[in-house]
């Protein structure tokens, strides 16, 4: 029975990332570059200011105050008509291309304007408030490696380049299942013995949040002929998660309908809690992850082994939430011989991380998990944590700042 990083690790190593498409600049946030972006042509293309204000000669301002006539103007986009003379200056916008015989710009803030002429007010260094050319990026410069995730710095750097189509790794198509009898779907009425089917929801929620496609496939009832329909169909994705049906029950049918439909099994089982009955397999170059159905513990296993499966799919390198130390406020119990999952709200005091339990672990209980922001990882051996040890702690959201509690 492999450890929860050993599982981890498995499935990893087998998983590849898919094909690329080239899609619109917009389209391509939140997507990860699959090409190497070099820079066609220098930026700045000119040398231009970096200010509204006056281009200069700087000997021409050697003595403050300085007297300057007023001998043109340049407009942002606009072209150069003429140099900057001796004894003169020239009105410019930011981002203007400089004139002949200017090497400096002054700001309008340091001047007093009569219309005509100028009075500079503050002393002048040479280059100041000039961007020059080729400053940012040279030409034939990778100025955006592959493999990077394509935030708005990115676009705009895209866009600098005219890079209207942009080549991305393809979004994973993920199927999703849920089996048993005693499911409803939303919508309809609760009634005792039924439970609706939430876990297809929060599944899908996390496979969309991770910038895969989710494709909700239905439930699979207990029956032999219903699950090899429903697998059938989800295994034309690119993934399939299914919940529930995965331990050992006479009604746990879906590793064994997977076999029958030539899904090989690497492992069945993982040393931890909760989440301890799940099971990995490869359909060929898909993966197939077969999730307990208790809610918290399809959470679990879902952000332990599927969310960085799905993220490497997509080609990204960072698949793994960041484990951080963590202080436990309180004792916490288990028993050994299993790693545990605790779920805890994550708080910052004094500069460190402080875990306190979000309530009732019991895998049933979805309000703590709710409530929790991060899982701390409780040793193999430990029967009792106690209170102000040191705990490895995933941080399930991004909220979790550094900011005091």
């Amino acid at each position: 029975m492999p450890s929860f990083t050993e599982a981890r690790n498995i499935i990893l190593d087998r998983i590849t990332p898919l094909g690329v498409e080239r899609v619109g600049i917009l389209e391509a946030a939140g997507r990860v570059l699959a090409e190497d972006v070099v820079a066609p042509w220098e930026m700045p293309l000119c040398d231009n200011s970096a200010m509204d204000g006056f281009a200069v000669r700087a000997a021409d301002c050697a003595a403050i105050p300085a007297a300057l006539k007023v001998t043109g103007y340049i407009p942002a986009g606009g072209e150069v008509t003429g140099a900057v003379e001796p004894g003169c200056a020239i009105r410019i916008m930011t981002g203007a291309p400089l004139p002949p015989g200017c090497d400096a710009v002054v700001p309008v803030e340091e001047t007093e304007d009569d219309g005509a002429a100028i009075r500079v007010v503050a002393p002048v260094k040479e280059r100041q408030h000039i961007r020059f050319k080729g400053e940012d990026v040279a030409t034939g410069e990778t100025v955006i490696p592959a493999g990077t995730l394509i935030q708005p710095p990115e676009v705009s750097m895209l866009a600098s380049f005219g890079k209207a189509l942009v080549p991305v790794f393809r979004r994973a198509r993920v199927a999703i299942l849920s089996t048993g009898d005693e499911l409803i779907e939303l919508g309809e009425p609760p009634v005792p013995g039924k439970i609706i089917n939430s876990n297809t929801l929060s599944l899908a929620a996390a496979v969309r949040q991770c910038g895969a496609e989710p494709i909700v496939i239905g439930i699979a009832r207990d029956n032999r002929e219903s699950h090899r329909e429903k697998l059938a169909e989800g295994l034309k994705a690119d993934a399939l998660i299914t919940s529930a049906g995965v331990s050992a029950g006479d009604r746990d049918l879906v590793r064994d309908v997977l076999e029958e439909m030539g899904v090989e099994q690497i492992f069945w089982k993982v040393d931890m809690k909760p989440g301890g009955p799940t099971a990995f397999g490869m359909h060929g170059a898909k993966p197939v992850f077969s999730l307990p159905g208790n809610p918290v513990s399809t959470i679990v296993t879902f952000e332990l082994f599927a969310r960085p499966a799905l993220l490497r799919m997509m080609g990204h390198r960072r698949v793994v939430r960041p484990f951080v130390k963590a202080i436990l406020r309180e004792d916490a119990k288990k028993k050994p011989g299993k790693v545990n999952f605790l779920r805890v709200q994550v708080t910052v005091q004094e500069g460190r991380f402080v875990a306190s339990t979000a309530g009732d672990q019991h895998t049933g209980i979805l309000r703590t998990m709710v409530r929790a922001n991060g899982l701390a990882l409780l040793p193999l051996e430990a029967s009792v944590v106690p209170a102000e040890t040191e705990v490895d702690l995933m941080l399930l959201r991004d909220d979790v700042t550094m900011l005091e509690s």
